[in-house]
């Protein structure tokens, strides 16, 4: 092995142990804001200490066992420590050196051109725009975009809602904090996306009507077959056009006749919430076109090769048709409002997982 690539592996073995103790650091110290704080038992030590070691030959930080079980009441041998899974089994489920690129929202269309989207009215990809497929000039964009109502401006390389906002044009002139459509765009940079709103489905609109509220699916592939992980649906606050539970929405479990579980889970603290912020009670309520849901994902996985792990957010539209609002190829595991680790197929998961080489750089 060449100087040059011990160094370059050292390098990366650092960056590894700085993130691994970032994501415990962040665990931990919401684990110390809890209303109840449990503690694991010896038993309870050694059964998840026997069950990784069986699979990945060696024990594991325990810090996630604890947090997720304070936090839902829930023990189970099979919750995944956030760091772990992270570091080391998303880069061995996805290819990680293309993330950014296929993370782009702005190549979602061409993708995924079979997937029911909202109307893309802009993009700026690289520093280029394009108005409706058409490449423009910023001079043409900017008088294109001159007279717009309630649309949604995106940063296209951000994750977790960050830089969403609900903007109205008029004469040149957004409601976003008094600036001009000129000033937004220079703000937003060379990579975000003007669309059109999701006209969301009634059912969607009783659980928060200022956000479109999405279905979280989680799809993992095996081989030939698409296995579900889990569905959530996430629900924004009162007045939030964002439904990310680091934006202040919750998460509630979805069963397999597409209806919620009793509670919901909102950021890294809250807990136990049996109402949404606008008063609707969670347990029961069905969602509307949630096998249509799981069939469109399912179909849509087979499309992206280098992705075996995958989170999608499907809004449900007026008509009832699920609508591909994004994929995520680093999507988190909501083991608060779902339950440990991969469910059933956890097992499953880590053992084909394991021996795969990991592409985190």
């Amino acid at each position: 092995m060449s100087a040059k690539r011990k160094i370059s592996d050292i390098f990366l073995q650092l960056k590894k142990w700085s993130q691994m103790r970032e994501y415990k650091h962040q665990i931990t110290k919401h684990m110390g804001n809890l209303k109840n704080q449990r503690k694991l038992t010896r038993e309870q030590k050694r059964e998840i200490q026997e069950f990784y070691k069986s699979i990945i030959g060696k024990e594991i930080d325990l810090y996630s066992h604890e947090y997720f079980y304070s936090r839902t009441g829930v023990y189970s041998k099979y919750y995944i420590p956030t760091n772990f899974y992270m570091i080391e089994l998303m880069g061995r489920a996805n290819r990680w050196p293309f993330i950014p690129a296929y993370g782009d929202k702005n190549l979602t269309e061409t993708l995924l051109p079979n997937a029911k989207q909202p109307h893309t009215i802009l993009k700026r990809m690289n520093g280029h725009y394009y108005y409706e497929g058409a490449p423009v000039s910023e001079k043409e964009a900017i008088e294109r975009c001159s007279n717009l109502k309630n649309v949604l401006i995106k940063p296209a390389l951000s994750s977790q809602g960050r830089g969403i906002e609900s903007i109205t044009v008029t004469d040149g002139q957004t409601d976003l904090k008094g600036k001009t459509i000129e000033q937004v765009f220079k703000l937003y940079g060379k990579n975000f996306l003007v669309q059109e709103r999701v006209k969301q489905h009634e059912r969607m609109n009783a659980l928060n009507p200022t956000s479109v509220n999405t279905i979280r699916i989680v799809t993992f592939r095996s081989d030939m077959e698409i296995l579900l992980i889990y569905a959530v649906v996430r629900i924004g606050k009162m007045g939030s056009v964002v439904d990310n539970q680091c934006a202040g929405g919750i998460s509630a479990i979805i069963d397999e006749n597409g209806r919620l579980g009793k509670y919901g889970f909102g950021g890294y603290e809250e807990d136990n919430l049996t109402k949404t912020d606008c008063g609707t009670v969670l347990e029961g309520f069905q969602i509307p076109s949630y096998d249509k849901a799981i069939d469109l994902v399912k179909k849509l996985h087979f499309q992206l090769p280098f992705f075996d792990l995958i989170g999608w957010d499907i809004a449900i539209d007026e008509a009832g048709d699920p609508v591909l609002i994004e994929w995520n190829q680093r999507v988190g595991l909501s083991q608060s409002a779902f339950g440990p680790g991969f469910g059933k197929y956890t097992e499953r998961i880590l053992r084909e997982l394991w021996p795969r080489q990991n592409t985190f750089k």
